[in-house]
Order: C-alpha cells, then structure tokens, then sequence
C-alpha cells in the first residue's frame, strides 16, 4: 500500500511546530471557506433519541433531494441510482470492486489523485497511466496515445474533473473524445467530479453523467467535502444509471453497514445552500489562485499553469528532487519564523521519475497567508542546497 504523498509528510510538519516555526499548509486541500450554517444548524438542533443505523444505500429522504440536487444541473437520476458513500473515497473504491476483477486494469491520465493507487491496491486493480504535461497544461493526452495502452484486461478510464492535482478543466471536445473511446471499447468511465463547484474565468463544467450514448457505462464519484467544506464528516455519493453496479456496489455497502449517520443529516441539509453561497466562494479561491499563479511565475526558475478549476496547482521547481525539497522546507529551513508545507508531485504519478521537480500547491489559505507562503517559499528556493 503506497503511503499519501499529502499526508506522509505531517510528522516532519510537526515537529517544526514544536520548535516554534509556523507551517503554512499548501500540502492538502482543507478548505478554510465557513461550512454552510444551514448544516451546522441541523446537527445542533438534532432532536434524535438514538443515533441508529441508515439504509446501506444511505437515508432515503437524503437520496431524493440529492436526485433533485443533480436533475436542477442537468443530470436526470433518481434516488435509487444513487448509493451514499462514506466519502467520495469509498465511491470510487466500491466502483472500482463492483466493476474491475483483480488483476484486471483501468486507464487515467497522469498526475492523478494519489489515492487511486491505493483504491487500485484495495480492489487488486492496475492503474495505466497515460501521462499528460505541464508543457501543455496537463490538456488530455491525444486518443492515440490512450488507445494504444488499451489491452484485453482493460475495463475503464478514470477521470477527475475538474482534475486533483493540476486544476484542470476537460472541456466538451476533450470529454467526447473520452466518450468515443468508452462507447469503441465497451469500457466503464469513472468520473471524479468532487471540485465541480469550483470553475473559473467563465468557464462551464460538464459532467460525465451528461454525455450521451454511454449511459450504462458511467459511474459518477461525488462528495460534499468541498462543495460545501465538509471534509470531516465524510459523506460521499456513487451515482449511476446502471442498475446492475448499483445492485453490486450495495453489497460492499452492506458489508460496512452504513454511512455516516450525523454526517448524512448535515449533507442532506446543506442542499438548501443558498447559491450566493458558491458565488462568494468562487470569487474568493479565483482571487487566491491568481494571486498564487502571478506569485509563483515570477519567481526565477518556477512555471505554474493557471488551472481552471477546483483549488490546486502543479508547479515545476528549479529543484532536483521535490520530496527532497519538501523534506528539507521543514526539518532544515525557514524564515521569519515560517515555513511551508507541499505535497510533492512525484506520489501524484504513476510513471517512474516522472513529477520529481514538481510540486502541487492548494491554494486554501487566506491570501494574507499565501502571500507570506509564496514569499517564504521564495527565499527558500534561493538558498535550497539542491537548486538546479
């Protein structure tokens, strides 16, 4: 099992802390946006006498709204094609087991969510990648280049969009060539959609669930961790036309009992979010990530594509090795009493050698302090023994 390259850095974080250093956190995506109040408000004024279990399936009065949540963006499902997860990380490993035998594999284009390769180790499931890059903005890479890792034992794509690590956004030519190659090879689309809230510069998401003529084939992952900063009380959504998935996937389901009983009331109450809401957060983390990119492309050496969606960005560091680097930032450096944290880029890749002077940032900091981040993060790079 692959350790996180967001997380297995934390012991060295803390440790800084305790001598007294502030760590500015740009490893992990934590938003610091307020949870909406209407969630708040339904897990304080809970009137419950016993906390029990839930359908597997998840509360039926959470799956309807939640139908309609998805109809009001164009994605026509009912409540009994939705299975609710415990996180969007168990979405993805339940598709995962309901879909791919072991030993059987499944395509993505990388850098990719670090944790499909553990999801991947759970089921007995090969992860092929197919590499995208920063010289083009991690665009998708050409069909050819997809079909050709395309074998026998191929039974998906997996997709995020917009896309955990780089920000990026698929446009609507990108997803129907991703369409073509599911409908010639009969494969199932496994569509990460958690950041789809989060779009910028005009900008206009489409999901997969909204691509015709694969119907029976896509699996959308959802979650409300970001969408409405709720990342802790783990609620995530597997949602499909495919009857015969969702039948399989209720068995895992079954299996762990149920999801998150407090964490479905605040998930089903967050559905009356107002929508200025998601105006103002969008706003905010537009504001963040320019003030970010402009910040890290002028320092010397440093590249970063502007993404256009979710809160991350991939930079590439004049750096010879960035877990090295990242090491270093907290055991070894820091300046006016801080210094920062970076998950490096290298875990987000599947290919040997590949993301190794790179790294990805969230941009889920106040820009008070990414701008003390940024100007941190530049003074180290002046003084970091492993500059190239």
């Amino acid at each position: 099992m692959p350790a996180s390259p967001i997380r297995k850095l934390v012991v060295y974080s803390e440790e800084a802390k305790k001598k007294g250093i502030r760590v500015y956190h740009l490893n992990i995506g934590q938003p610091d946006i307020p949870t909406p109040s209407v969630a708040l408000d339904a897990v304080k004024n809970l009137n419950l006498d016993v906390l029990e279990y839930s359908h597997s399936a998840g509360n039926e009065s959470y799956r309807r709204k939640l139908a309609g949540f998805y109809r009001e963006l164009g994605i026509n499902v009912d409540h009994s094609e939705i299975l609710i997860t415990t996180g969007g990380s168990e979405a993805i490993l339940f598709a995962l087991m309901s879909c791919v035998n072991p030993g059987e594999e499944v395509i993505t284009p990388e850098p990719f969510y670090a944790n499909y390769n553990g999801f991947s180790v759970t089921a007995g499931v090969k992860i092929v990648p197919v590499t995208s890059s920063i010289e083009n903005d991690f665009a998708l890479p050409p069909v050819a280049e997809i079909e050709r890792k395309i074998t026998e034992k191929t039974k998906g794509i997996i997709i995020c969009n917009p896309n955990n690590p780089t920000g990026y956004l698929y446009s609507q030519e990108e997803l129907l060539r991703i369409r073509e190659i599911v409908k010639r090879h009969d494969l199932f689309l496994f569509a990460d959609e958690a950041y789809r809230e989060f779009i910028y510069d005009g900008a206009r998401h489409i999901s997969a669930m909204q691509l015709e003529g694969i119907e029976q084939n896509t699996i959308l992952v959802d979650s409300v961790s970001k969408r409405y900063s709720e990342c802790g009380i783990r609620i995530g959504a597997l949602v499909t036309r495919n009857k015969e998935i969702i039948s399989t996937a209720l068995k895992f389901a079954q299996a762990r009992l149920s999801p998150p009983g407090l964490g479905q009331i605040a998930a089903e109450a967050s559905i009356a979010t107002p929508h200025d809401y998601f105006e103002k957060v969008n706003k905010e983390y537009k504001a963040r990530r320019d003030f970010m990119v402009d910040a890290l492309n002028k320092m010397p050496g440093v590249y970063c594509p502007r993404p256009r969606g979710a809160f991350y960005a991939v930079a590439r560091l004049p750096v010879d090795d960035s877990e090295k680097f990242a090491r270093w930032l907290l055991e070894e450096f820091s300046f006016k009493g801080q210094t920062v944290m970076v998950a490096p880029a290298s875990g987000f890749y599947s290919t040997p050698g590949l993301g190794k002077n790179e790294v990805r940032i969230a941009y889920v900091l106040r820009i008070d302090d990414l701008r003390n981040a940024m100007e941190t993060l530049e003074e180290a790079l002046k003084v970091y023994p492993g500059r190239i």
